[in-house]
């Protein structure tokens, strides 16, 4: 296995459909329907803001996330919604996932999802993947690498907790949790040295 930064242009497809598969549990009532929700996050997709794994083959196994003060993973804007799910579809959407977002700090990177195909999945690369975000992380000097897991996804947790994550903070949805499938989600944070 080998990771890189970014992806190659001609796996944008692949990599929204990893997301989807990934992250639609908790995004697909906000997203849906899927064929919308698939080319909204397609054309959203910043390789910039990616590490991305790779089988010697050259199957694309999965993909990290890293957000900083200068984008993420997913970038999109108001008008980026409104091409795809009109005015009034980004209207109502884009206030709801604004929900999930909360601010870096000062020397802070944000693990903006990772996500592995169903075909790899316990064969390491998600633990290649963080690996590669704390390498980044510090090289690009950063002092703090954070990430938010959700109450449901507790072998994600643990995972992250044997890394040294510890949970700073929980954010609850209150009445939104029937609408993301999830009742809080959790901040943890790993200090780099």
């Amino acid at each position: 296995m080998k990771i890189e930064a970014g992806f190659p242009e001609s796996h944008r497809r692949r990599v929204a459909a990893l997301f989807w598969e990934a992250f639609s549990g908790k995004l697909g009532r906000v997203l849906a329907p899927e064929r919308k929700a698939l080319s909204f996050i397609e054309a959203s997709l910043s390789p910039d803001h990616a590490l991305s794994a790779w089988s010697e083959q050259g199957e694309l196994l999965g993909v990290a996330g890293i957000k900083t003060r200068h984008g993420g993973l997913i970038s999109a804007d108001f008008r980026d919604m409104a091409r795809f799910y009109g005015i009034l579809g980004a209207a109502w959407r884009g206030p709801l996932l604004d929900l999930m977002e909360r601010p870096l700090r000062e020397g802070q990177i944000l693990m903006d999802g990772i996500f592995v195909s169903r075909s790899a999945r316990g064969q390491g690369v998600g633990s290649a993947l963080i690996d590669a975000v704390l390498a980044e992380a510090r090289l690009r000097g950063m002092c703090e690498v954070r990430l938010d897991v959700i109450d449901i996804n507790l072998r994600a947790r643990a995972l992250y907790e044997r890394y040294g994550f510890a949970a700073t903070d929980r954010v609850e949805l209150g009445i939104f949790s029937r609408l993301f499938g999830f009742h809080h989600a959790t901040t943890m944070c790993l200090r780099l040295r």
